[in-house]
C-alpha cells in the first residue's frame, strides 16, 4: 500500500509540475492561455469519466434513489453523522489556514454533537449558536497557500479532481484524518477499516441522493457532459478556496426535509 501511495504521489507531483511549467516563468500555473485549468490527460480522463458514468448508472444512482425512500429522520441522522465526521478533517485545515477562531468553533461543534447529539446523529450545536460550517480539506488548504491546481484529473470511482486536490487527499494516508487513523491504521475491537470505507461509501450515496435532479438537468442541458462536470467542479473548488458565498448548483449538507421522494 505504501509503494502504491508513493507511486501515486510521484505521478501527481509530475502532473503538478507539468501544468506549472512555462517558458516565461510567470504563473501560467495550471492555466492555459484562456485562463482555464489544463486538461493534460483528456483522453484518459474521458475514459475514466465514461467508466464512472457507467458505474453511476448501474449502481450509485439506483442506490441513491432507494436511499431517498428511507424515512426522513434516518436520512437526516445519517447526513448529520457524516457531517460531524468531516469535522475531523475540517478542524486541522482551519488551523493550517490560520483561522483559529473557526477551528475553535468547529471543535466545540464536534464536541457538542458527538456527546449531546449522540455521535453526531443530531445537531444540538446549531441550536446553541454553533452554526453549520463550510467543509475544508487539504486541497483547499494547498490552494490558500498559493499552490496551483495542476492538471485536471478524473479518478476512477472518486470522480473529478486536480493534481493539487489529489495530493491533498493523500494527506489522509499520512495522519491527516483522525477517523482514518482510528479505523484503518489502528484497527480495534470497536471500529475497523470497514467502518471507514462504509462511511465514505454512504457519504457518496448521500451526496448523490441530494443531487439527482441537479445532475440530471446538467446532463440534459449539456452539449458535452464531461466538459460541464469539469467546469462545475473547478468553479466549485475555486469558490470554496476563496470562501465565496456564491451559489453552487449542488446540495451537500442541505436539509433533507426539503427533498421528498417523488
Amino acid at each position: 500500500m505504501k509503494k502504491i501511495t508513493l507511486m501515486i504521489t510521484v505521478f501527481l507531483l509530475l502532473s503538478l509540475g507539468n501544468a506549472t511549467a512555462g517558458s516565461d516563468g510567470e504563473n501560467a500555473l495550471s492555466k492555459n492561455q484562456n485562463g482555464e485549468v489544463k486538461d493534460c490527460f483528456e483522453g484518459v480522463n474521458r475514459a475514466f469519466f465514461a467508466f464512472n458514468k457507467g458505474l453511476d448508472n448501474v449502481l450509485i444512482e439506483p442506490l441513491a434513489k432507494g436511499y431517498r425512500y428511507l424515512p426522513s429522520p434516518i436520512r437526516s441522522g445519517t447526513s448529520n453523522f457524516l457531517s460531524n465526521l468531516s469535522l475531523l478533517v475540517t478542524v486541522p485545515n482551519n488551523v493550517l489556514q490560520g483561522d483559529m477562531k473557526l477551528a475553535g468553533k468547529n471543535t466545540a461543534r464536534f464536541a457538542v454533537n458527538s456527546t449531546v447529539g449522540i455521535l453526531g446523529l443530531f445537531d444540538p450545536a446549531t441550536k446553541l449558536g454553533l452554526n453549520d460550517y463550510e467543509k475544508e480539506d487539504y486541497g483547499q488548504t494547498l490552494g490558500t497557500w498559493g499552490v496551483s491546481e495542476g492538471c485536471y484529473l478524473v479518478l476512477p470511482v472518486l470522480g473529478p479532481s486536480t493534481a493539487r486536490d489529489a495530493i491533498g487527499s493523500l494527506a489522509t494516508y499520512f495522519g491527516g484524518d483522525a477517523w482514518y487513523n482510528i479505523t484503518v491504521r489502528n484497527d480495534t475491537h470497536y471500529v475497523s477499516d470497514f467502518d471507514y470505507y462504509a462511511s465514505r461509501g454512504t457519504s457518496g450515496v448521500d451526496f448523490r441522493a441530494k443531487n439527482i435532479e441537479s445532475f440530471d438537468n446538467l446532463e440534459k442541458n449539456s452539449m458535452d457532459f464531461y466538459a460541464s462536470v469539469k467546469s462545475l467542479y473547478l468553479q466549485n473548488r475555486q469558490q470554496k478556496i476563496a470562501n465565496s458565498n456564491a451559489i453552487i448548483e449542488t446540495m451537500d449538507d442541505s436539509d433533507w426535509e426539503e427533498i421528498e421522494t417523488q
